[in-house]
């Protein structure tokens, strides 16, 4: 048996990854999915979690947001303190660009099943949608799209479950999350 640490920025993540770990992780993969208080939170508790975690044969994915900063800066200062913590062989660290809700703009069909709202997947080929990872400010844009009607918990509890897995979201941030872990848990 393999547990899955997955510490996370926030508690849409949670609830993100909540909805795809059922189509995703096979049987043998036990995840334990720990959010924090924003991104701060996460970085000034990162390293003593992972170095006090208990459970053997454990892995880990470490996930935020970009939001305004930069990604090789961000991912260059998690691995620090994983390393620090001694698991930088059995750990993934993955930054959405800019936010998660660029992961849901990459796949609006997910988002038209998910919030039942009709008309939204005929958007997808917007050039704005196209490539959603180029937004920086995804969240603003998704609820303008959604009308408001998102809301950023119980929007990623609705959506997840929709989401395509298998490298047809428009968001490259998110088809590398999924293929790296794919790969951390047959690793």
């Amino acid at each position: 048996m393999i547990t899955l640490g997955c510490l996370l920025e926030e508690r849409s993540a949670e609830e993100m990854l909540a909805g795809i770990f059922k189509r995703l992780l096979p049987d043998h993969v036990s995840p334990i999915i720990i959010p924090f208080e924003g991104k701060q939170d996460l970085e000034k508790q990162l390293e003593k979690k992972i170095r006090n975690w208990k459970k053997p044969d454990s892995v880990f994915l470490i996930m935020r947001d970009k939001d305004a900063g930069d990604c090789v800066t961000i991912k260059a200062r998690l691995l620090e303190k994983v390393k620090n913590a001694g698991k930088q062989n059995c750990s993934l660290i993955r930054i959405a660009c800019h936010e998660l809700e660029s992961f849901y703009l990459g796949d609006l069909l997910a988002v038209e099943k998910g919030l039942e709202l009709s008309g939204i997947s005929r958007q997808q080929d917007n050039r704005k949608y196209s490539d959603p990872d180029r937004l920086a400010n995804a969240k603003d844009e998704f609820k303008r799209l959604t009308k408001m009607q998102y809301q950023q918990i119980a929007g990623s509890r609705a959506i997840a479950p929709h989401l395509n897995l298998d490298g047809e979201n428009r968001s490259h941030s998110f088809n590398v999350l999924i293929s790296g872990i794919k790969h951390l848990i047959n690793a």
